[in-house]
């Protein structure tokens, strides 16, 4: 076969394995000094390829190995290269020359991957080949394939895989205690966050930067393939996925801020057959570049692993222990493997998994480009960057939620079309049209039946976005304090010993918050629309599947005046089983009897909290008052929130406001409703949703007039 050529490469991808920053170079394990070095060739000297030219002169010095070769158009600087070593246009020419590389490694562009390893394994040389491997499932079939006919070794360079902290970090994901490190208990999760910044000149660098593909030849350079690929590939292997058969799913959702084909800017989503999420949110467009880490989430701490430091953090109730691991070569570990069988850190077999997450971004839509007014630019120039404004804070809902941009709700991002509807809208009552708004059918209330969401919080249908009739936004979900916080809904931490609240659960016997495989759903069995009202059939399904609950919930809204919409809910709850509805308050949790009705609100500035019979939150807090109110500047303006409370029953107030805002009505403020089994239990509330700030008489008027 014809071997290919390199002329075409403008210049080799200094991304090839990661940034400078991220070279990983560990000062790793030596082996013993063998009889004669051993006889390696480098394909690409530019970019990461001085990298490894940096790391050959280590190895060189410890008389292990001998650069006898190396190929780039771009020929590297005098005095760079041993005087022994050839210099080649490509890697036709090196190939040609009588040079018996033992091992060639290639640190090249993505798309040159494929047909120059292929040549390299068609020779009589093992490869060491950067990442990504190859930029499609075909092409690493192939390679496969090519690798085994030839009964060649393949190392790839993800070199956070030669990082000894895994060893831990797999002892914690199986519940044990590392000799360095406490126990986080059972796993629950993985995320990885990476976030940096990359100018306009990161993306002037080649032709290929940033593409998608290129003359036709697939590329795909994005974040999460290329500069923060060791992230995912990193998460992968703590979760034990190395096969693509490892991974029962993979969800994209990619987006671009800067001026190319690829994202920037995205969340992968996985799971692993065994049932493990794993969610890796990244940006190239941050505020700063932050060393990207991997996070083990456990029901008794985290572990936080920044892999281009080998750093682990461990968070318990105990404390935090921090171990900085050490580290070992890919390049020595691949000459161990040839001369002395020590299995490969980074074998070609284990990137399947990772190759199944390229694939599915190369096949994916096209990433969204970001609205320019979501967007801030900062520099001038080539050294101009991106950034999107509260990308930090998104990012980590992302990664606690398991939640994508999407459905987060994000005003940047692709519209949450699956298991939401607009409830509600500016124009759903043609009698009373809306002066203020210029679209009449703007949705002021959209419903979400929650069926996405992770079991950790609980699925279940909620509101989100609600709105005043001017459109500003006055709930919120899935917030990183408490991801399992859902817009405005009816929920319970606790129903026969089901979650159905999300979160960790308060056991009395315990004394305290603990994390517990406990987590119900909340299931839509049947919905009809009439005009400005939605009935729904929901069924509360307990931890184990079983039917504890049915409820019939009604959403009323009637518009009021230009100013002002009133939502009434309504629900009505019958007990399958005999069942008892608790709090944490029912379980001694003093003052935190929440469960029922409950309004999880954005952050407002300047909020006001009073009642009838109260002013400010310790008062209002607990208190039994036919109405409550909340004032305050939300992001858009000023709104008022004033909440009816049940007619039914005296139930407490529940607020919150310094730590996260929310209210609620407390169903078992501080000891369990029992029902029997087919008995029903009802509630009944009141939410006005105002432009601007109510004063006493006009919410005086508005709960008179209920």
């Amino acid at each position: 076969m014809d071997t290919p050529s390199i002329e075409s490469i403008t210049s080799p991808n200094p991304d090839a394995a990661a940034p400078a920053h991220e070279a990983l170079a560990g000062a790793g394990s030596s082996s013993a000094p063998r009889t004669a070095p051993a006889r390696i060739a480098l394909v690409g000297v530019h970019g990461f390829g001085a990298h490894h030219l940096r790391n050959l002169e280590r190895l060189s010095t410890q008389g292990l190995v001998e650069l006898v070769a190396v190929a780039d158009p771009h020929p590297p600087a005098p005095g760079a290269l041993p005087e022994t070593t050839a210099i080649h246009a490509n890697l036709d020419g090196l190939l040609a020359g009588d040079h018996r590389p033992a091992v060639i490694i290639v640190a090249t562009p993505i798309q040159t991957h494929a047909p120059l390893a292929l040549s390299v394994l068609a020779s009589e040389a093992d490869l060491y080949l950067e990442k990504p491997p190859v930029a499609s499932m075909k092409d690493f079939l192939r390679l496969q394939d090519a690798a085994s006919a030839a009964g060649r070794s393949v190392q790839i360079g993800f070199q956070s895989l030669g990082s000894h902290a895994l060893t831990a970090l797999k002892k914690l994901a199986d519940g044990d205690t590392a000799d360095e490190l406490p126990a986080i208990g059972t796993l629950k999760g993985i995320s990885a966050t990476g976030r940096w910044v990359r100018d306009k000149a990161y993306y002037k660098r080649s032709r290929w930067a940033g593409k998608r593909s290129l003359d036709g030849v697939d590329v795909v350079d994005g974040v999460a393939t290329n500069p923060l690929a060791h992230a995912i590939a990193t998460a992968l292997r703590i979760a034990g996925a190395r096969e693509a058969e490892d991974l029962a799913f993979v969800d994209t959702d990619l987006y671009r801020a800067n001026d190319i084909e690829a994202d920037d800017t995205s969340v992968i989503r996985m799971k692993t057959i065994s049932g493990l999420p794993i969610t890796c949110a990244l940006t190239l467009c941050a505020t700063e570049s932050v060393e990207p880490y991997v996070t083990l989430h456990g029901t008794e701490g985290t572990a936080v692993f920044h892999y281009t430091e080998d750093r682990v953090t461990v968070h318990t109730e105990a404390g935090e222990t921090t171990h900085v691991f050490g580290r070992d070569d890919l390049t020595e570990n691949l000459l161990q493997h040839l001369s002395d069988g020590v299995p490969l850190l980074s074998p070609l077999a284990h990137s399947g998994a990772f190759m199944r997450v390229l694939e599915a971004i190369r096949t994916a839509e096209a990433p969204a480009l970001i609205a320019t007014e979501f967007v801030t630019w900062r520099g001038t120039g080539d050294q101009a960057h991106a950034l999107i404004p509260a990308i930090e804070d998104i990012l980590e809902r992302a990664t606690l939620a398991h939640a994508t941009f999407s459905e987060l709700g994000l005003p940047w991002a692709r519209p949450d079309t699956s298991g939401s509807e607009s409830l509600f809208s500016t124009g759903s009552d043609p009698e009373s049209p809306d002066p203020q708004n210029t679209d009449p059918d703007t949705p002021i209330a959209v419903l979400r039946d929650g069926s996405s969401l992770n079991t950790g919080l609980s699925p279940r249908p909620y509101l989100h976005p609600v709105a005043t009739q001017s459109g500003i936004v006055v709930t919120e979900h899935l917030a990183s304090d408490h991801p399992w916080h859902l817009g405005a809904g009816f929920a319970l931490q606790d129903v026969n010993g089901s979650n159905f609240w999300g979160g960790r659960s308060y056991r009395r016997a315990a004394g305290k918050y603990v994390d517990q495989k406990d987590h119900g759903r909340i299931e839509i069995a049947g919905t009809t629309h009439y005009p400005n009202l939605t009935q729904m059939d929901l069924q509360w399904m307990g931890a184990d599947g079983g039917l504890l609950l049915e409820e019939r919930r009604t959403f009323r809204r009637t518009l009021l005046d230009p100013r002002t919409w009133r939502l009434d809910l309504q629900t009505e709850l019958t007990a399958v089983v005999d069942a008892s509805l608790e709090s944490p308050g029912s379980h001694g949790a003093e003052g935190s009897g929440y469960g029922g009705f409950f309004w999880r609100l954005p952050a407002t500035t300047v909020p006001r909290i009073f009642s009838s019979t109260a002013e400010g939150e310790p008062a209002v807090h607990g208190s039994v008052s036919p109405w409550l109110a909340w004032t305050g500047e939300f992001d858009g303006g000023a709104a008022t929130l004033l909440f009816g409370a049940p007619p039914e029953s005296p139930d407490p107030w529940f607020v919150r406001c310094s730590g996260y805002p929310a209210v609620g009505s407390a169903l078992a403020w501080d000891s369990a409703v029992e029902l029997a089994a087919g008995e029903t239990l009802g509630r009944s509330l009141t939410v006005w949703i105002s432009d601007g700030t109510l004063d006493a008489s006009d919410i005086e008027g508005l709960v008179a007039g209920r």
